[in-house]
């Protein structure tokens, strides 16, 4: 608020009877008489007796005499300084809302002295835009009953103003604010509990945040958190990362390194929620009480471990645990033994069997590519063949 002083306005005179106007001038000679009317509670010379305390008053009131004699345009900024900490934006919103009357809007009674938000930018040298962003506020405001409408308002006359702490929660200083990307913004900063403007203005300027989070941990952290919410509901964003972490060598190893990790967990969970274990053969069984006993126990211990320990270590200990336990379950159940051996040697038999089928034989004809010792390795793998086939009926004729 601009508030305009004479120069008797910044310096005030004080009538009380402890404060003695200083002599000047003409009147030095007359300095005595001046003095021995005054009130007898104001001695001429300190008392001898007088306390610390009204020492200090004393000094106090000189210094304030001392400071008395201020410049009127000292006075008058430090005024509108402490009706702009008192109140904030609402101080040069009250100068648009009393002397802006927008296009359109018919020029009647006390609005006929009022410009419009052009001519006022003009006159103030910003854009109209600014001018009526503080327009809107001061509107918004009104419509919630905390200021008065722009009709009752007549140029240059002064009110009484909200807190500055209100201001924020109407004005917006980006035009961003109105599109649909900042309404987005807008309402995601309310959900979280902040303001707007603070969310649009991180928004329009990346290079900010990304100085703040290569900088602050804390930053970075909020970020991380913010892009897995956000990939969540966001594939495109889901296949960028994935992409820029395929294409870097120390982020891709980092990844396996804790897919490892997750997987190793992932199978100690699962024999403590669903109290099943895989063997190594692929069965499915029920976990002995024992080895479901120890799963729990190393589970309760990664589930304790803190966002920041490294997690890889203790889970490759629970599930080397884990995995020494079913092994040791297998082996201690005969029929179960017998079992997983068959089942071993059923998959081992049928990778082989793929690989050999996707043998092509046709290309060894057509194509110059025969070796010798691939000639070898068949013969090799013949003989092979016929061994475990003579094995396998000598145990179905001794069964």
């Amino acid at each position: 608020m601009t508030i305009a002083f004479t120069p008797s306005e910044s310096a005030p005179v004080e009538t009380e009877s402890a404060v003695v106007p200083e002599p000047a001038g003409p009147f030095m000679a007359e300095e005595p008489e001046f003095w021995e009317p005054s009130a007898p509670e104001v001695p001429e010379v300190p008392a001898v007796q007088e306390t610390d305390q009204e020492d200090r008053h004393d000094q106090e009131d000189q210094d304030d005499q001392h400071d008395q004699p201020h410049d009127p345009v000292v006075v008058r900024d430090a005024r509108d300084f402490g009706v702009y900490a008192r109140t904030g934006g609402w101080a040069f919103a009250l100068k648009v809302a009393r002397s802006v009357r927008p296009g359109g809007q018919p020029a009647e009674g006390t609005a006929r002295t009022k410009v419009s938000a052009k001519a006022f930018a003009e006159i103030a040298g910003c854009s109209p835009e600014r001018v009526m962003r503080y327009y809107k506020a001061w509107d918004m405001a009104a419509d919630d009953g905390l200021v008065p409408q722009f009709e009752v308002l007549v140029p240059g006359e002064d009110i009484e103003l909200p807190e500055a702490d209100v201001w924020l929660s109407y004005y917006t200083s980006r035009n961003s604010a109105s599109s649909v990307r900042g309404q987005a913004i807008s309402a995601a900063a309310e959900a979280e509990g902040i303001r707007p403007t603070k969310a649009l203005e991180v928004a329009e300027n990346p290079t900010a945040l990304r100085a703040a989070i290569l900088a602050d941990p804390g930053t970075a952290e909020a970020a991380r958190g913010a892009l897995l919410d956000r990939m969540k509901e966001d594939p495109a964003l889901q296949t960028e990362m994935a992409r820029a972490f395929a294409r870097t060598d120390d982020l891709k190893k980092a990844v396996a390194s804790e897919a490892k990790a997750a997987d190793r967990i992932g199978y100690v969970r699962q024999i403590v929620e669903n109290g099943q274990i895989k063997t190594p053969a692929g069965q499915t069984v029920e976990a002995p009480a024992e080895l479901r006993a120890e799963a729990e126990r190393h589970l309760s211990l990664l589930d304790e471990l803190d966002d920041s320990e490294e997690a890889g270590e203790w889970a490759g200990e629970a599930y080397d645990t884990v995995k020494g336990l079913v092994a040791k379950a297998v082996e201690e159940d005969p029929a179960l033994r017998v079992q997983e051996r068959r089942t071993k040697f059923y998959n081992s038999l049928q990778k082989a069997t793929k690989v050999f089928e996707e043998l092509t034989l046709d290309e060894v004809m057509e194509e110059d590519i025969y070796e010798a010792d691939m000639l070898q390795r068949l013969e090799a793998l013949q003989e092979a063949i016929g061994t475990c086939i003579s094995a396998l009926r000598k145990a179905t004729t001794t069964s």
